[in-house]
């Protein structure tokens, strides 16, 4: 932990010191809520976000927050380590050309629907924007999205080649995330909430009707998105086989940083948002991605009590997509990664919103954590899929 803020209601526990002034003023709001538990923890990539800035780590006694999630319910990262050590250079561009034709990226989906089995089993209980959106979500089963979202081969500092995707639960999740925030924002309206709409904390009392759908179609798009990366990665591995049929692929990791659940913290049951955060639990296996320029991380979460057993789900951004374009210089991100070696996508001034400089130094992001997460593994970028 770098410091901590005794200034708003409840303390502000930080993992870095270079913390922009609106995610700040975004913390000491989740701060001040009347039912934040115990205190707020800020994550070492944190960055302004909508409501709660990304990277925080909010604990809740009797309210869920849908903008606490975020839009991208269930966004996160699958990671597989193969037994190959080396795919030479015209291989490689061959498999990624593969992979392009294979998996849809951005708005891009899919003309003819996932099979029902490929689906989520639906649960007894009534999910209305589910139910509306089910069809869309088939045709956006198997494909990335957009932003930030990625495919990658990686090698790990031996030499050993690694598989990672970052993905979410695609328009499924927005549907999901849009819908209740707004019935939150009516409810907080209608009973005269004493949390300033401004903040974009509208919230959902847990025993109200609207609450508990909001859980489970929650966690029907957690699920989506975990099937959702598994079946990337297994359309990954089945085109590297056909290029090299001797490879064999590990057990993967799957991880999502942007979820609620109950646990149990410091004597209590409680809801823990986290907003582009992943669980640490002490011995509990993890992945944080740098840029497409830098290293990735294989961890193990230490358990720490003062993070709710949290660490940071990546390496942050530095600026926003809109200053990206604006500031950074085209020829030069592409030369970062020319010179590295590394098979990349950034070709027009759009690019820009992921390229290297848009995102904090991942060395340091991981230097302030040491007291969350340990390292496994290294892993460094070689050819590189952005949605």
């Amino acid at each position: 932990m770098k410091k901590v803020i005794t200034t708003e209601r409840l303390p502000i526990k930080l993992w870095l010191d270079d913390i922009e002034d609106g995610a700040m003023e975004q913390a000491k709001n989740l701060a001040n809520l009347p039912f934040a538990f115990k205190h707020t923890a800020i994550m070492a990539d944190a960055h302004l976000g909508r409501g709660p800035c990304i990277g925080a780590v909010l604990v809740t006694q009797g309210n869920v927050i849908p903008n606490a999630v975020g839009v991208d319910i269930s966004c996160g990262v699958i990671a597989c380590k193969t037994t190959s050590s080396e795919i030479d250079t015209e291989t490689l561009k061959k498999i990624m050309g593969e992979i392009r034709k294979s998996i849809p990226v951005g708005f891009n989906h899919h003309n003819d629907p996932a099979p029902i089995e490929a689906m989520p089993d639906l649960p007894y209980q009534e999910l209305p924007i589910v139910n509306r959106e089910y069809q869309k979500a088939r045709q956006s089963l198997l494909s990335l999205g957009g932003g930030n979202h990625f495919i990658e081969i990686q090698k790990e500092i031996e030499g050993v080649i690694w598989i990672m995707i970052h993905s979410g639960s695609r328009n499924l999740g927005k549907q999901v995330a849009d819908h209740y925030n707004k019935l939150a924002v009516k409810l907080n309206e209608k009973y005269y909430s004493v949390v300033d709409k401004k903040q974009e904390l509208a919230f959902l009392p847990i025993d109200v009707p609207e609450a508990k759908l909001y859980l489970g179609e929650m966690k029907y798009c957690i699920e989506y998105a975990r099937i959702n990366r598994q079946l990337m990665l297994d359309k990954v591995c089945e085109i590297i086989s056909k290029f090299s049929p001797w490879v064999e692929f590990g057990e993967p990791i799957n991880v999502t940083h942007n979820y609620v659940r109950m646990e149990h913290h410091f004597g209590e049951n409680v809801l823990v948002h986290r907003k582009g955060a992943i669980s640490a639990k002490k011995d509990e296996i993890g992945i944080i991605p740098g840029s497409q320029g830098t290293k990735s991380y294989i961890v193990r979460g230490l358990g720490n009590p003062n993070s709710f057993t949290s660490c940071s789900h990546g390496s942050g951004r530095t600026m926003s997509r809109a200053r990206a374009r604006n500031e950074l210089n085209l020829k030069d991100e592409i030369k970062k990664l020319d010179d590295k070696g590394i098979i990349h996508g950034i070709r027009t001034i759009k690019d820009l919103e992921e390229a290297v400089s848009a995102y904090k130094d991942i060395n340091e992001v991981m230097k302030n954590q040491e007291d969350l997460v340990e390292i496994v593994t290294e892993l460094s970028p070689v050819a590189v899929i952005k949605g």
